[in-house]
C-alpha cells in the first residue's frame, strides 16, 4: 500500500481528504500535509488524524511518503513537482501539469531519469459517465464519430471563490481551469489530437470581487477569458470547443458527439457520474443509457488511487504524464494559434487512455 502526502491545503482539497481517507482506503495510506498556511495544514491534520508536516522540504524527506499529491495553485505545480521529483517521490499534480510546455518537458524528463512516475487531474474521464460513454463509442453505438462539440461558459469565479486571482494570471482563465476537464474527456472518448486553429481575447482588462470574502476588490485580468478553438482529432473528427467566463448564461450542452450513426450526449466533465443520452438515426426521442461503471460520485482521488495500484503492479496509469502534457499543448497551440492567426500543429504524441 503506497504512502501519499498532500501538499497544499486549499479549495479542493478536501474532497481529496475524503476520499483517500475513505472510499481508497484500502488501495492507500493517506499519511500527512502540508501548508505554507501552517493552521490550514495543522486543521486538516487534526480532522483526518494525519501528521502535519511542518514544510514540504519535511515532507519529501519523510519515508512515510511515496506519491506527493500537488494540490497547490497553477504557478507552483513545477516548483512542487520537481523538488518531490528529485527527492525521489511520484508526484500527482492537480491540473494543469504545468503552466507551460517547457517546465513539463523538463518535469518528464527528470521524472525519467530518477525512476519515479508523473500523474496529474482530471481524473473524472474515469468516473462512471465518462467511461460508460467510452463503451458506447467503443461498441459502434452511434457509428463512427465524425464531430464533436464542448462548452464551459460561465461569469467567472470572481462571486464565489474565496481566493480568485489566480484564475486570471499565467496558468488561469477559462481554458487552463476548466479546458482540461473537457479536453482530458474528448481525448480519453476520441483519441488525441493532430492540429488546432483558435481566437482568444480578454474582454475587460478588470474583474471585480463580488463573493463575501473580497466584496468590490478588482483583479488585473492577464489572460484571455473568451477562447473558441477547432480540434482536428487524429482520428478524423472536428471538434469545436468553448471556454469562457464572460457569457452570464446559455443553453448549449457540455459535450456532444455526433457519429454517422447517431448522437452522444456527454455528461458534464467537471463530474463523475450522468446522465448519458443517446439518439440514433431517425428516433425521435432522447434515451438514457444506465451507467455500466462504477465511481458515479464524487471520486476525485481515483486517478491518484490508480496510478499507486499501477506502480504496485508494473504496468503503465491511466491519468498520466503523456495525457496530462497532450492536454497541456493543446491548450497552449490554442492560444499561439489566435497570436499566430494560423492553425498549430500538435507535436506532442498521446495514446487513447485504456478503460478503466
Amino acid at each position: 500500500m503506497l504512502r501519499i502526502g498532500v501538499a497544499g491545503i486549499g479549495n479542493i482539497s478536501k474532497i481529496y481528504l475524503d476520499n483517500l481517507t475513505g472510499m481508497f482506503a484500502k488501495n492507500v495510506k493517506l499519511t500527512g500535509v502540508t501548508d505554507v498556511a501552517f493552521q490550514r495544514a495543522e486543521k486538516a491534520a487534526g480532522d483526518y488524524n494525519i501528521k502535519e508536516f511542518k514544510s514540504l522540504d519535511e515532507m519529501l524527506k519523510s519515508p512515510d511518503v511515496d506519491i506527493v499529491l500537488n494540490i497547490t495553485p497553477p504557478k507552483f505545480h513545477y516548483d512542487v513537482a520537481l523538488s518531490a521529483i528529485k527527492a525521489g517521490k511520484h508526484i500527482y499534480n492537480e491540473k494543469p501539469i504545468c503552466i507551460n510546455r517547457e517546465e513539463a518537458d523538463f518535469l518528464i524528463k527528470t521524472a525519467e531519469e530518477t525512476g519515479v512516475r508523473i500523474g496529474g487531474a482530471p481524473d473524472t474521464f474515469l468516473g462512471a459517465g465518462l467511461q460508460t460513454c467510452r463503451k458506447i463509442l467503443d461498441d459502434g453505438w452511434i457509428g463512427t464519430p465524425v464531430a464533436a462539440v464542448a462548452f464551459v461558459m460561465n461569469h467567472g469565479p470572481e462571486h464565489w471563490h474565496p481566493a480568485p486571482d489566480f484564475f486570471y494570471k499565467a496558468g488561469g482563465g477559462p481554458m487552463f481551469d476548466m479546458g482540461p476537464y473537457y479536453l482530458t474527456a474528448l481525448v480519453n472518448l476520441l483519441g488525441p489530437v493532430t492540429r488546432v486553429c483558435g481566437s482568444a481575447k480578454i474582454s475587460t482588462t478588470e474583474r471585480k470581487i463580488t463573493n463575501q470574502y473580497q466584496y468590490g476588490r478588482t483583479i488585473n485580468v492577464e489572460v484571455p477569458t473568451h477562447i473558441a478553438g477547432v480540434l482536428d482529432f487524429k482520428n478524423g473528427a472536428v471538434g469545436t470547443i468553448i471556454t469562457s467566463f464572460d457569457v452570464y448564461s446559455h443553453s448549449l450542452p457540455c459535450i456532444e458527439i455526433y457519429g454517422t450513426e447517431g448522437t452522444l450526449k456527454v455528461p458534464d466533465p467537471n463530474t463523475f457520474g450522468g446522465p448519458v443520452l443517446i439518439r440514433r438515426l431517425r428516433e425521435e426521442e432522447w434515451s438514457k443509457i444506465p451507467l455500466l461503471k462504477g465511481f458515479a460520485e464524487n471520486s476525485r482521488g481515483l486517478g491518484i488511487t490508480e496510478m499507486a495500484l499501477a506502480i504496485e503492479q508494473d504496468r503503465p496509469h491511466l491519468a498520466s504524464s503523456e495525457l496530462t502534457y497532450h492536454v497541456l499543448d493543446i491548450m497552449h497551440s490554442i492560444h499561439d494559434a489566435s497570436a499566430k492567426s494560423r492553425y498549430i500543429k500538435i507535436k506532442s504524441r498521446c495514446k487513447r487512455p485504456a478503460v478503466l
